[in-house]
């Protein structure tokens, strides 16, 4: 059985078809590329109750992620975190209590690890030695500790103003820190001339290998309410924003 089932990737914006075996960024229309699963062999091949026997980390999901094989996983303890009900909240009648997921359970104490960990894993299926990353601080951290588990050089760019929490914990973790004068865009402006400048692998642009984490979170919340899905749901980012319309997205679609 197929560790992935990823057959290709394609550009958000146009469709265009991209070879998951290469080394992209954006597309020619300079925007995000997707994964693309062969939906229809995988139903036929893996139940629900083979993924329940599974551990419950991201990588009970392998074949809807796009690392091809097991081999090339760089995980520091992704678990599936909880969903926790706030049964003393006030609701209004006939409404369920409200569920909080508690991201600060993945490593590094957001959900940016889940991403990261499948963005350094393609770097190190695609042999990258070198990353880098324009972060207001979590995803910068994040990429800091995955790259070092992997053996990787981590560059991270950094507004000015953020936290010096945020970039103590960055350097703590072996990456290089550049504080930027501006915001998070100019240093996404800078980050293309610095990776172009040590030879490292733009994870900002490799929407492909982050993106598939986002599912993820749905997932967890599929098999954490047994598959129950409710009608209706109202999502809302706590903290560090989440692309929570993405996952509005995939909860109306299912």
């Amino acid at each position: 059985m197929r560790y992935s089932y990823a057959t290709h990737l394609a550009c958000s914006s146009t469709g265009q078809p991209h070879e998951l075996s290469k080394l992209h960024g954006l597309s020619s229309a300079n925007k995000p590329l997707l994964a693309r699963y062969d939906l229809e062999a995988l139903k036929h091949r893996v139940s629900r109750a083979e993924i329940a026997s599974r551990a419950a980390t991201l990588w009970r999901w392998h074949e809807l992620l796009p690392v091809p094989d097991a081999s090339y996983i760089v995980s520091l303890g992704e678990e599936q975190t909880p969903l926790i009900p706030l049964l003393n909240s006030r609701q209004p009648r006939g409404y369920a209590a409200p569920l909080v997921k508690d991201e600060g359970r993945l490593p590094t104490g957001s959900f940016k690890a889940r991403g990261l960990c499948l963005a350094v894993s393609m770097a190190k299926f695609h042999r990258v030695r070198r990353v880098a990353i324009p972060t207001n601080g979590n995803a910068g951290a994040a990429l800091a500790a995955y790259a070092a588990r992997a053996g990787m050089e981590a560059f991270c760019f950094c507004p000015s103003d953020t936290p010096e929490i945020n970039v103590r914990e960055i350097a703590a973790q072996g990456a290089a820190v550049w504080r930027v004068n501006g915001l998070i865009n100019d240093c996404a402006k800078l980050s293309p001339e610095g990776a172009a400048t040590y030879a490292a692998y733009l994870q900002a642009a490799a929407s492909d290998r982050i993106k598939p984490s986002d599912k993820v979170v749905l997932f967890n919340c599929a098999t954490g309410l047994k598959y129950a899905m409710p009608d209706h749901a109202e999502t809302m980012d706590v903290g560090a924003p989440l692309d929570a319309e993405a996952v509005r997205r995939k909860l109306r679609a299912h």
